[in-house]
């Protein structure tokens, strides 16, 4: 199926697909950080700390052409060639976004919320360095993105799956060592998934608990996004 497919039309004269998504950037105030995501984020937002960032998606732009994951994966697992490093080939296996693909088609490019109560981190059972009150898993003080320290990660997974559970389920643990992977880099403040994207349907921008997909699986995204461009309960298609 196609979006230019006539029968993929047939709820768009009561709801359009735009007129959707202009309703969902300014829906959800209703969402303030005490309701969905604790005294946590409160305490981030009112401590003075500096702005969080994120690359967030315009779904309404989105095709799932993936050149998201090629920018993203040639940025961070560079080549070493005749010791310096070079872009990598781009294998989309190894980027921190990855666009989920549904059917009816909705395209929905997964990555890393920047929570500001960092439930990941919290989930890591490795106790705090004496010196740096880091766990294995943790928020870097510059970046502001999260990382792991492999050499005190004993790969359990507690952080994977508190994502899973709580979150947008984007850190997937490595199948050979059970370490935490694809946690996105911001590639240094110029993520190259946003530089890159033929369409702009990516951004990079301050984090915001109040957007109404924030934090959520590619599933429940693409549900009801299925629910309003075409009318159906009923969503396939592959992860």
């Amino acid at each position: 199926m196609t979006r230019n497919h006539e029968g993929t039309r047939q709820h768009d004269a009561a709801f359009s697909r735009r007129q959707f998504l202009k309703g969902i950037s300014v829906g959800g105030g209703a969402l303030v950080l005490f309701g969905q995501f604790g005294i946590h984020s409160a305490a981030w937002a009112l401590s003075g700390e500096p702005t969080l960032k994120m690359v967030v998606v315009d779904y309404n732009k989105c095709t799932g052409c993936r050149t998201c994951e090629t920018a993203c994966s040639s940025r961070n697992r560079p080549a070493a060639v005749a010791g310096k490093d070079l872009p990598g080939l781009g294998n989309p296996h190894f980027a921190n976004i990855k666009v989920h693909n549904f059917n009816p088609d909705v395209d929905v490019p997964n990555i890393c919320a920047m929570c500001a109560d960092t439930p990941c981190a919290k989930a890591c059972p490795v106790p705090p360095d004496a010196k740096t009150g880091r766990r294995a898993f943790y928020r870097d003080d510059v970046s502001h993105t999260m990382h792991n320290d492999i050499s005190r990660c004993i790969g359990c997974g507690s952080c994977a799956k508190a994502c899973a559970s709580l979150r947008t389920g984007v850190i997937r643990p490595n199948p050979e060592t059970g370490k935490p992977e694809h946690m996105c880099t911001l590639c240094g403040g110029d993520p190259q998934c946003v530089k890159c994207c033929p369409f702009g349907a990516l951004s990079l921008v301050e984090v915001r608990r109040d957007r109404k997909f924030y934090g959520l699986g590619p599933e429940k995204i693409a549900a009801e996004l299925a629910s309003n461009w075409y009318g159906t309960a009923t969503l396939g298609g592959v992860k």
